[in-house]
């Protein structure tokens, strides 16, 4: 059994993927892909892991452990997801790091599931955005903007350290990394490698990210236009959603909101700028699947 572990991160998903796996959970189900309901696994696989602390389980624990989640003896990939995974929001910036323990949960994690190939993935967000938005999102009481920084440089925050602190403890593991930016146009992409089904099954919900940000009347059209100009290849579809985007994107909704006592547009502009230096990077090293448009 495949066991697949979607990592988050905190503020790039909003259970979108979860929502959209499980509204096809009956057609996954036929390709032996299971998506368990969260309640069934996220604070059991967090304990397991806590238990355990990066030992390896033993297979009659594992299995006990799998078959609460899994219903099916036939299931042949089970999908994960939980932006807790490596740590609750208010301890994204622990030790003035991001992610400072993304080193080893997800090896926790994977442990827990020890014998069995596991498969990570997380989407990550421009820290200009990333940071206000975690600070808002439930940061466990904290009201404290500079508690929550924990000290860290804005200028040294990099995701290539996250995404090669997991892959340098998990080599063994594939690693699939997009951006929070991109997703409305690779949405289906990414439920697909999420889940693992087959190209040719055609789920719902590859509207799911689109239909939040862009005005009913665009998606009316959009909807209208590829069905009477179907895409020939991915690349021409995302050409036709940016279009749309561009042209039908609600204002409100694509918008930051970024009220951060001090924050300039200087230091936006200089986050923004890392972030896209960072992404070049990330694209670069080896054994990432790294989606792009």
């Amino acid at each position: 059994m495949q066991v697949a572990i979607h990592l988050g991160a905190h503020c790039t998903d909003e259970e979108r993927l979860l929502k959209t796996l499980l509204q096809n959970k009956g057609r996954l189900a036929k390709e032996g892909i299971s998506v368990p309901g969260p309640g069934r696994y996220r604070k059991t696989v967090i304990r397991a892991a806590q238990k355990l602390r990066g030992k390896e389980a033993s297979e009659d624990s594992r299995d006990m452990l799998i078959d609460s989640i899994v219903d099916d003896d036939s299931t042949e990939r089970v999908v994960l997801t939980h932006e807790d995974f490596i740590c609750v929001t208010s301890r994204i910036f622990e030790n003035g790091m991001l992610y400072d323990k993304a080193g080893f949960k997800p090896t926790w994690l994977r442990n827990v599931f020890a014998g069995l190939p596991v498969e990570f993935f997380i989407a990550i967000r421009n820290p200009a955005t990333f940071i206000p938005a975690a600070f808002r999102h439930k940061s466990q009481g904290m009201r404290d903007f500079e508690a929550f920084l924990d000290g860290v440089n804005l200028d040294q925050i990099r995701w290539s350290d996250v995404i090669l602190a997991i892959k340098e403890a998990n080599p063994d593991c594939p690693l699939t990394v997009w951006c929070n930016e991109d997703t409305p146009l690779i949405w289906p992409e990414v439920i697909r490698e999420v889940s693992g089904h087959d190209p040719s099954i055609r789920l719902n919900g590859g509207f799911n990210i689109l239909a939040p940000i862009m005005a009913r009347e665009g998606m009316r059209r959009l909807r209208a236009y590829l069905a009477s100009h179907p895409p020939r290849n991915e690349i021409q579809r995302r050409r036709i959603l940016a279009a749309f985007l561009d042209k039908y994107a609600l204002e409100e909704a694509v918008e930051e909101e970024l009220d951060v006592p001090g924050w300039t547009s200087e230091l936006v502009e200089r986050l923004t700028e890392d972030y896209e230096d960072d992404l070049l990077e990330i694209a670069r090293l080896p054994g990432i699947n790294f989606i792009s448009p």
